[in-house]
């Protein structure tokens, strides 16, 4: 605490805490109380926030708000930090300091006026029983946990007792002690109301030691006769005991307890084995044998053919797919007449490639080697989108068991999380591992599949750590015949977490760390906090916390406030990086744990759409969603899609039936359905991760919450060695800043420097003070740094293969009290190359966003050290040819050694892609799904502070204006242009552009997009020294741009002015104080990523939608801002809802230069309709698809249209030759009806 320490045992607070005294308040929150006050002179004093023990003082003048630190020195002294050479004034307390700066001229801008007060909360807002199931927070568990480690969940003085024995006491205290002493001066020898006392607090203690002696006492009957005869002995004479003797016999028995607990164990052990000595040999222990062999998979398929050759074939075709993974070999087996089988032969080594299907979401691309250099590739149609990632994750599971590679690209997490309800579990919990139930589940073919590492996150769990840690592992033990290691296991009261590893795993575990928060009552508690644990997996950091927030329907403000005060206190990861959060310390953050959030809306209606099995109006109403989409908690977090009911409350004993009221002393309390128990995480830019479950179990009844579990596929980094050694002068890497530009959301003036970590960094490096610095709002500020500011950096290493897996950590810091303002990640990976690449993304404090940053950067490497190689996870990619029409040109993305190219016939005029750089957003778009949002999903709100576009960047011209002015005729025919050819040395890219259908929305004024080769020119948007030249077209041109995977916010009045005046020039002032605002690009165009599928409450096909709400401001924005409205966007072609996790604010993709060298395994449009991503215009986009439906329509048969599209029927040419057959097995099954669609058919073709 801050406040601790003085000079000669003082305390530097004095007699009590000043009420001008704010604790441990945030910097932005001091800020916005000073701003409320208004008034010059107000002021406060906080903790600081870079030294512990330090304070700041915060003074407003003229607006803004300046900053001094005051430091103690080695005798505990206070003084304010004053310029070099100025002998600073030393006081024993703070109020003493205080005082002498009440008084004018003493060196500050302003003299203290008017002391702004905390705010006092009342101690009823902290009462948070249990789930309404206790009167009182349940008792820490009795076993001490050996893993609690010091730290801020720590407390420095003893919490007030929550039983009433402190009671008690004070009443001896008060008035039985003054009768005590009198009978001692009278002679007494004995104390008869304190004896009094100490029985009456000892009562419970009593009744529990009878319990565990009668519970004990069979155990020791067997083991342990010596001790048995006494332990009966005082069962029977705690039955009739009473008067003076009841304390004394309560001190015999617990030395009695405490004899047998020591003893009873090992007297066990010595029976068991002197029994097992005398019995025959038995079978070797379980941990000598190996894991399940993983027997041989057959997977249905159709080959999904095109016109051209059905005219071959007459029919589509069934195969089967076995897959060996123990023998490494896919074995294609073809029917053919006469029940012959015509099969061929692939090993792991010749499968070249996977492509999944965007649109339909069971069909998916093999690529086979051939000859040398020479591929093939084949389309199958598995039965369903489950049996295909099933398939999936097998055939990668054989890549990695034959990889000629030493350590892993990709690794599987079973993460768990479970309120058991104070009750132990249920002797199976193997649905709960296995991941079966209700929601997204696994394939029951790769179900049983160990996983690489299991977490396992309790609430509310009563069974001491070790037995709960031995049930784990045996239960895992008979599950996949794998002996786990547990590598972590924290415990705070009943929270518990436990992350177990697969044995191979072990050694490549390493810096272990673990950590737990109190938010219990007063903070002092631990029924309420979190437990987290940190390690390395060789290269890769990975962060879990397991937490169980403040109940109750009504208290949203206290559970985001215990999250905000987890995320600030959690001491986990690298202790260089105390500067960032744990959001960002990790290249993986997973959080889970019963939530509490819950639904707003009547418990009645709750139930309707329970029973209906429509979950999308209630998740629109979840608190939790409502308070992420505020940017109130979970900054930048993704979430799987939620497709299994609430989790909580039910009948305990079954599954059937919520409980929904429970009559308490103060009436009756209402829990509402809700999903309490959640499971969230947060990952580095352009990293690999894919969730493949999320969902409940439904035979687990023990408690009245169900168990929650996901699976993710993760990749990860090996501890890399150069093959080349150390580098040499001429081949050092180099990390060059050309410029950054920050805005911050503070009223301060000072000056800022950057600091910059990474684990490619020998040591953390500073720029210099800022050289650029305005401001056109009071509660804003732009700072800039030119090149001669920046420091250059040197990796330690400096290949290729090294840098791509790398990240940058970047705090932007006051010169004043060395307070971070905002920090940020970025990925190296896309930085490579030899000219300038840009980047822009948001910045955070203390889970709140705080501005955003960009700037111009380059990653130099040297030739010799550009070598790279494959990683697993780039082995499956998504066929781009999906998001423009089943016959439209595709190209694969190019590959090392061989490249192979798909040619469709292309049906109709399509737009084509005019530049490299727009392939690359899309690609990045549709390779990178559910990831890292933390480079993305800023919510929109109206009338917020957190709305970007009040974000104020120079030379950005507003896009999204752009985009719905443009006239109807230019918007459906955007003109190509060519893309800039790459340089020498650029790395293998696909070249010819990927056919994109037009749509209204796509063109926009503005700059071009940048090239996406390294060598390719950089965005050229007015920016002071961001790099320069390249623009492709003519100024004010229409051109394509990257489409964004967010819809604009809505536009405030006046933005509509800005789209006549030329795109480079700065814009109009809207407001008096504010100069530009920045609006992402419009137009959805490009399949959706980062997200998981949920559609954001709020947020309608093509509606300005945002949530009216104020109360997300970190200052009061000025009165213009606040109250000024938002008019509905002009009308235009619907837009995807955006998906929760996903970036809805700034446009940070956008920056993206490249993607991965090849795209990652799946992608969100995968988890949806067509219909629900590309809106009800969505003919010119999918002319398979909608031809279809369009011609069904027609047909008064649209009813059919998800059959026929889900077994590859997706385009009227291929579907010329459709067979009755065929049409029965996607659905038709009327004969009427097939007769209208075969002769509909025959007509066209006569056509």
């Amino acid at each position: 605490m801050a406040g601790g320490g003085g000079g000669g045992g003082i305390s530097p607070l004095g007699p009590a805490p000043p009420m001008w005294y704010h604790r441990d308040l945030s910097r932005a929150a001091a800020e916005e109380l000073l701003a409320r006050a208004g008034r010059d002179g107000s002021f406060l004093v906080r903790d600081s926030e870079s030294v512990n023990g330090a304070y700041a003082l915060c003074v407003l003048f003229q607006k803004h708000v300046h900053t001094y630190r005051i430091l103690p020195d080695e005798e505990g002294f206070l003084a304010v930090q004053t310029s070099q050479g100025v002998q600073p004034k030393r006081f024993k307390t703070l109020p003493e300091l205080v005082s002498l700066y009440l008084q004018p001229s003493q060196g500050l801008v302003s003299t203290l006026l008017y002391p702004v007060d905390r705010e006092e909360t009342a101690l009823t807002d902290d009462r948070d029983y249990s789930d309404g199931e206790d009167e009182k927070p349940a008792l820490p568990p009795r076993t001490t946990s050996t893993s609690t480690s010091p730290g801020p969940d720590t407390p420095t003085e003893s919490a007030p007792a929550a039983n009433g024995l402190s009671t008690i006491s004070h009443e001896y205290l008060k008035g039985s002690y003054a009768l005590d002493l009198e009978a001692v001066k009278q002679g007494a020898s004995s104390l008869p109301h304190l004896n009094k006392t100490l029985v009456a607090s000892c009562k419970r203690l009593n009744g529990e030691v009878d319990k565990v002696l009668s519970g004990l006492e069979i155990l020791s009957k067997v083991f342990d006769q010596q001790s048995a005869f006494m332990v009966s002995k005082m069962i029977q004479q705690s039955v009739n005991q009473g008067g003076d003797q009841e304390l004394e016999n309560l001190v015999t028995k617990l030395a009695i307890l405490k004899d047998l607990l020591s003893s009873i164990e090992k007297k066990a052990l010595k029976a068991l084995q002197d029994m097992s000595a005398s019995s025959p040999g038995s079978p070797p222990p379980l941990s000598m044998r190996h894991s399940k062999a993983i027997p041989v998979q057959a997977f249905e398929v159709k080959l999904d053919v095109y016109l051209a050759e059905l005219t071959k074939i007459g029919k589509s075709q069934k195969y089967t797919l076995s897959v060996d993974v123990e023998g490494g070999r896919l074995v294609v087996m073809k029917k053919v007449k006469d029940n012959q089988e015509d099969w061929t032969t692939f090993t792991h080594d010749k499968i070249r490639q996977l492509i999944k299907s965007q649109r339909v979401q069971n069909k998916l691309g093999i690529v086979f080697e051939k000859e040398k250099d020479k591929s093939q590739r084949k389309d199958f149609i598995f039965a369903s989108a489950k049996k295909r990632e099933a398939f999936c994750q097998l055939l990668q599971l054989m890549k990695n068991k034959h990889s000629n590679q030493d350590e892993p690209d990709m690794i599987s997490i079973f993460i768990g999380s479970w309120n058991m309800g104070s009750v132990p579990a249920p002797k199976s919990v193997a649905s709960w591992v296995l991941c079966r139930g209700l929601g997204k589940t696994l394939d029951e073919l790769t179900v049983t599949i160990p996983h690489d590492l299991y977490v396992f996150g309790t609430q509310e769990n009563s069974v001491c750590e070790r037995e709960w840690v031995e049930s784990l592992r045996s239960m895992l033990k008979e599950q996949t015949e794998l002996d786990y290691k547990p590598i972590a296991v924290q415990t705070l009261w009943n929270i518990k977490i436990a992350v177990l590893v697969k044995p191979e795993h072990e050694n490549r575990i390493s810096h272990v760390g673990m950590s737990s928060v109190k938010t219990g009552i007063a903070n002092t508690l631990g029924n309420k906090g979190a437990v987290g644990v940190s390690f390395m997996f060789n290269g890769t950091s990975f962060g879990f916390v397991n937490c169980h927030l403040t109940s109750g329907n009504e208290k949203i403000a206290r559970r985001n406030q215990n999250y905000l005060d987890i995320l600030r206190l959690l001491s986990l990861g690298d202790k260089q990086l105390s500067s960032f959060d744990i959001s960002l310390r990790f290249t993986h953050l997973f959080w889970l744990g019963d939530l509490n959030y819950r639904l707003d809306m009547d418990i009645q209606e709750i139930l309707n759409y329970i029973n209906r099995k429509e979950f999308e109006p209630l998740l629109k109403v979840d608190q939790l969603n409502l308070e992420r989409e505020k940017n109130k908690v979970f900054l930048r977090f993704a979430e799987e899609e939620i497709s299994f009911p609430p989790t909580y409350r039910y009948e305990r004993g079954s599954r059937d039936t919520y409980v929904w009221q429970k009559q308490k002393a103060t009436g009756m309390r209402t829990n509402v359905p809700s999903w309490c128990d959640r499971i969230l995480w947060k990952s580095y830019p352009e990293t690999h991760i894919v969730s493949n479950s999320y969902g409940c179990t439904d035979d687990i009844v023990t408690s009245d919450h169900s168990p929650v579990f996901a699976t993710f596929e993760v990749g990860v980094t090996s501890q890399f060695v150069s093959k080349k050694g150390l580098p040499k002068s001429s081949e050092q890497a180099y990390i060059e800043f050309e410029s950054i530009e920050a805005i911050v959301k503070t009223a301060s003036r000072t000056k800022f420097f950057i600091e910059f970590y990474s684990t490619c960094l020998e040591e953390f490096k500073k720029s210099y003070e800022n050289d650029s610095q305005n401001s056109d709002n009071v509660n804003f500020l732009r700072v800039g740094w030119s090149n001669k500011q920046l420091t250059t950096l040197k990796p330690l290493l400096s290949d290729i293969e090294y840098l791509q897996d790398q990240h940058l950590l970047l705090t932007v810091k006051s010169v004043d009290g060395y307070e971070s303002y905002g920090e940020c990640v970025l990925a190296l990976k896309s930085m490579i190359g030899s000219t300038a690449q840009q980047f822009h993304t948001y910045l955070s404090h203390r889970g709140e966003e705080t501005g955003n940053i960009r700037g111009s950067m380059r990653v130099r490497v040297p030739s010799e050290r550009m070598g790279t190689r494959e990683r697993l996870y780039e082995w499956i990619s998504v066929d781009k040819d999906e998001t423009g029409g089943p016959k439209g040109k595709s190209t694969m993305v190019s590959r090392v050694g061989h490249e192979t190219s798909v040619v469709r016939k292309q049906l109709g005029e399509l737009g084509k892609v005019s530049e490299e750089g727009e392939r690359s957003s899309k690609e990045e778009t549709a390779a990178r799904p559910k990831q890292d949002t933390s480079d993305g999903d800023s919510s929109i709100c109206k009338n917020s502070y957190n709305n970007p576009a009040y974000y104020i960047l120079e030379g950005v011209p507003n896009q999204s204006a752009a985009a719905e002015l443009l006239p109807p005729n230019t918007a459906a025919n955007p003109p190509s242009a060519k893309a800039p050819p790459p340089s020498a040395g650029a790395r293998t890219k696909p070249l010819s552009a990927a056919s994109v259908p037009p749509h209204p929305r796509r063109p926009l004024a503005g700059h071009s997009a940048r090239g996406i080769s390294e060598e390719g020119s950089s965005e050229d948007d007015g920016g002071a020294g961001m790099g320069g030249g390249g623009v492709t077209g003519t100024v004010g041109s229409t051109l394509n741009r990257p489409p964004p995977d967010f819809p604009p916010p809505p536009l405030p009045k006046g933005a509509l002015e800005m789209v006549s005046e030329a795109p480079f020039s700065k814009p109009r002032p809207l407001y008096p104080d504010l100069a530009e605002v920045r609006i992402p690009p419009a137009g959805p165009g490009g399949p959706l990523a980062h997200g998981d599928g949920f559609r954001r409450g709020g947020v309608g096909s093509g509606g300005a939608g945002a949530l009216d709400d104020q109360s997300c401001s970190v200052l009061q924005m000025a009165k213009t801002l606040s109250e000024s409205e938002f008019t509905g966007q002009p009308p235009r072609a619907p837009s995807a809802p955006p998906l929760r996790g996903q970036p809805m604010g700034l446009g940070l993709d956008a920056c993206r230069t490249f993607p991965p060298r090849n795209p990652i395994t799946e992608s969100i449009a995968e988890d949806m309709p067509e219909e629900a991503l590309w809106g009800s215009s969505s003919s010119s986009l999918s002319v398979g698809e909608s031809s279809v439906g369009e011609w069904l329509q027609r047909l008064g048969l649209e009813r059919y249209e998800q059959g026929l599209l889900h077994n590859g029927w997706d385009d009227l040419e291929f579907l010329s030759d459709i067979t009755e057959e065929d049409l029965e097995e996607a659905g038709v099954l009327d004969p009427a009806h097939k007769c209208i669609l075969l002769e509909s058919l025959r007509q066209q073709q006569q056509k």
